[in-house]
């Protein structure tokens, strides 16, 4: 470990201390972290610390990533279960905890017989970050106050990024656009992500000028997904966004929606008009045939053909993380690929590490995790995923405009545009979405908490007692 190492270890372990002391203390500072936890998850890489980096390495994790988001999160985690609200419980168990830990576990044991597992480790420390991420946004969402913060903070993010969007293409001349997460790919699932969590929140209840703000940001998240010319991310992100408005918006008729039934059809005409060129010629780049069926060129058939050869091979997977050193070492040469293999050189230097042709992650998340975990695993991720959706099929069929089922709603469809897009992709697991991801399956899971217990009340309510009306004012959820 190098000594600036050491020193961001001191500090890092200084700043937990001081997190949690300020965060117990303040529930505005509490707040304030909650916002910063969302904003920072996008732009963790730029905060962060990566001890033992093997930054040749060409897989998912690169090292024990430690960053600001981290302390942010584990700070409000531990304030949520010192200091709660007055009458809030301390601690439950969130929806889909149970699938966490197994799939963690389940990972743990794969690093613990699998052959390197310094690359394991780098992962595994990642999943544990998710759910401290995660368990930190169930417990702290207590109140609509909470989910303001949190659509505040999204639609600030996503201003942010459509303006470095617009910058990137049109000032800097970029033909694809990254935003801040420095790869197109990434930048349009992490639309798909928060494109109809914007949606919902702007279809919802909140007070006037915030709903305008996450309407202004959605427009934004068009413009910027259409730059990124991503041929998956596109109709992933207007399929999940217009599921959210089928969803969040009522049957009653008015001037305002007429009025946007005009408009927006006709802007996005406009948008998709401007960019025909570029978004014809990428999608004509390879037909379905070359990229899935022609055996001489390395799509993404190529990644799924890889993944049933490791699997006839190894039913428990390579390892955690261990895909590209397998498939560079062995897997890649059985289907005529040339690696170059990690064991054959030395620690190569950071300018060099991009000049030798190493395995690439599989573009495929279900291919990529059967190769390193096995059938397992990959029937593990599916129980993860399938109890994240369950969750929020419950919030589809019951009509409100009251912000906690809108935002359900919301993070229903936006998990489905990752799931989507992750068909073609790999980057579910690239920091940025992966924490985003957790964060949201975490309030996800506080609004399900919620329901339960609002359902335990109208129970032992008397027949003749008519429910309080809701607003946004801080109530609790």
């Amino acid at each position: 470990m190098e000594t600036k190492d050491l020193i961001g270890l001191i500090l890092l372990l200084a700043a937990v201390f001081i997190g949690c002391g300020l965060t117990c203390v303040s529930l505005r500072l509490r707040e304030a972290a909650f916002f910063l936890m969302i904003v920072g998850a996008a732009m963790t890489h730029k905060v962060d610390i990566n001890f033992f980096t093997h930054y040749w390495y060409r897989g998912t994790t690169r090292g024990l990533e430690v960053s600001l988001v981290d302390i942010i999160a584990l700070s409000v985690l531990v304030s949520s279960i010192l200091a709660p609200r007055a009458g809030q419980a301390r601690v439950f168990w969130p929806a889909s905890l149970g699938a966490l830990l197994l799939l963690f576990v389940y990972a743990a044991c794969s690093v613990c017989f699998a052959e390197p597992k310094v690359y394991g480790l780098f992962e595994l420390s990642k999943m544990a970050r998710g759910i401290v991420i995660f368990l930190a946004a169930a417990c702290f969402v207590r109140t609509r106050r909470e989910l303001g913060v949190l659509a505040l903070a999204l639609g600030c993010v996503m201003c942010l990024e459509g303006a470095l969007s617009i910058k990137q293409r049109y000032l800097d001349g970029v033909h694809r656009v990254t935003g801040s997460l420095e790869n197109e790919n990434s930048f349009s699932m992490y639309l798909c992500l928060v494109g109809p969590v914007l949606a919902a929140a702007a279809l919802s209840t909140l007070p006037r000028l915030l709903r305008w703000l996450c309407a202004v940001a959605l427009a934004l998240a068009t413009l910027s997904v259409l730059l990124t010319i991503s041929r998956a991310g596109i109709p992933s992100f207007a399929a999940v966004v217009f599921g959210t408005a089928l969803f969040c918006t009522s049957w009653r008729i008015t001037v305002q929606k007429i009025a946007a039934l005009v408009f927006i059809p006709l802007a996005l005409t406009g948008l998709v008009y401007k960019s025909w060129d570029t978004l014809r010629a990428r999608y004509a780049e390879a037909t379905f045939e070359e990229e899935y069926l022609d055996e001489n060129i390395e799509g993404r058939g190529y990644y799924l053909r890889q993944a049933r050869a490791i699997v006839e091979d190894r039913f428990f997977g390579v390892g955690l993380n261990n895909w590209s050193y397998w498939v560079s070492k062995d897997y890649g040469h059985r289907l005529g690929k040339k690696y170059v293999d990690y064991d054959s050189l030395d620690t190569p230097s950071r300018d060099d590490a991009y000049n030798y042709n190493f395995a690439a992650p599989a573009h495929n998340l279900a291919a990529l995790t059967v190769g390193e975990l096995g059938v397992p695993g990959l029937a593990l991720l599916g129980l993860l995923w399938l109890r994240w959706f369950s969750v929020g099929f419950g919030a589809l069929w019951r009509r409100s405009l009251l912000i906690e089922r809108q935002l359900a709603v919301g993070i229903f469809f936006g998990l489905w545009g990752v799931f989507l897009q992750s068909v073609t992709e790999w980057t579910f697991r690239q920091t940025h979405i992966y924490l985003t991801v957790h964060l949201l399956a975490g309030v996800l899971a506080a609004l399900c908490y919620w329901r339960r217990k609002e359902r335990q009340r109208a129970t032992n309510r008397p027949a003749s007692t008519r429910p309080p009306v809701l607003s946004y004012e801080p109530a609790p959820i």
